[in-house]
């Protein structure tokens, strides 16, 4: 936990323990006496949260003081004995020069987003687990400007915005007797009496993908959220699943035409085999065409070869310049027509 390279602590029972640098699992030699000593360490840490792990209560999602994030599983669910992870974050916050020193992106793509953020597009971002969604979520935040009223709703408060006029909710869970709950759809639905500039959704899972969706199309423009999703199509179908999981018998094409009015743009991020996290594709939301999303890529990374386990490519535009470009122009803000221009890997940016 001391050592700031490791960004995941991962115990599979007391005879494994795994941790993850660079973006890379490794195991290390620690193990524990046996499986009473891990439930012991797990008790200390999720005590002082208010929270308890027992037979009746196997599995706990917390957030660690220092903010990292703690999940517990335990037998009888865990076949391995008791499992415990707990996932680190920065201790000062990535900033985009930072992703772009680290090629997570180009300097043209962190030029478009950020005139996206500050024309108030509605972006989603999609990725894999651990792909660095919320890290890039609160990287976009930062460019929300700072006169505006930013509501953040999270499950386990992870981001960290600089503005002074931020309001942030974390959902809560179901106490020992199993009330109290308050998920995250009941605050998003509360967050637009609040009198939001911008909405900022951790992640939708479930049912609030809907209210989600209510709050983007009647005036919160510029809101962001992050989605489970392998390609930046895939993250609008698993939205569109999300909204029909809500209960309200609402007819297939009238959730995507929400979706189509709703977002204006989806950033893909992945892990790479060498570990390297990349925003791999930016997608424009162009409408609907009969029953069909329509979505254009703008951006994409090309991957070219793996050289001594390292992945070797490079950013390139489409050519394509996205239909909203004038609602950027209208904001003041004017981007560089070479920004849209596609690249080959012998000029890369």
């Amino acid at each position: 936990m001391r050592d700031d390279s490791v960004t995941e602590n991962l115990v599979n029972g007391p005879d494994q323990v795994y941790i993850e640098r660079n973006g890379i699992l490794e195991e290390t030699d620690l193990h524990f006496r046996d499986s009473a000593e891990v439930l012991r360490i797990i008790d200390r840490i999720v005590s002082p949260l208010g929270r308890r792990v027992d037979e009746s209560s196997p599995m706990v999602d917390a957030r660690l003081p220092d903010g990292s994030r703690v999940n517990v599983i335990i037998p009888p669910l865990s076949l391995v004995g008791p499992c415990l992870s707990i996932r680190k974050f920065p201790k000062t916050a990535l900033t985009m020069d930072d992703l772009v020193h680290f090629d997570a992106l180009s300097r043209d793509q962190a030029v478009f987003l950020k005139a996206c953020v500050e024309a108030r597009m509605n972006i989603v971002i999609s990725g894999g687990t651990s792909t660095g969604k919320t890290t890039f979520l609160n990287v976009l935040s930062g460019y929300i400007p700072a006169h505006e009223r930013i509501v953040t709703i999270e499950d386990a408060a992870e981001l960290q915005l600089h503005q002074r006029h931020v309001v942030r909710l974390e959902s809560r869970p179901a106490n020992i007797e199993g009330k109290g709950q308050v998920p995250i759809r009941q605050l998003v639905s509360n967050a637009l009496r609040m009198r939001p500039d911008r909405i900022v959704v951790g992640e939708v899972r479930g049912a609030e993908a809907l209210d989600m969706l209510q709050a983007m199309n009647t005036g919160h423009d510029g809101s962001m959220t992050t989605a489970h999703a392998n390609t930046t199509r895939d993250a609008l179908r698993r939205i569109e699943t999300m909204v029909l999981m809500a209960g309200m018998d609402l007819p297939l094409r009238a959730v995507r035409e929400q979706i189509s009015s709703a977002f204006d743009l989806v950033a893909q991020l992945e892990r790479l085999s060498d570990g390297s996290r990349k925003i791999t594709a930016i997608s424009e939301v162009q409408g609907m065409e009969g029953d069909t999303v329509v979505m254009q890529d703008l951006f994409r990374f090309v991957q070219t070869s793996v050289r001594d386990g390292k992945v070797e490519g490079h950013f390139t535009s489409t050519g394509v310049r996205p239909r909203f470009t004038d609602r950027i122009e209208a904001a003041g803000i004017i981007l560089p027509a070479s920004i849209f221009s596609p690249t080959t890997k012998s000029a890369k940016k």
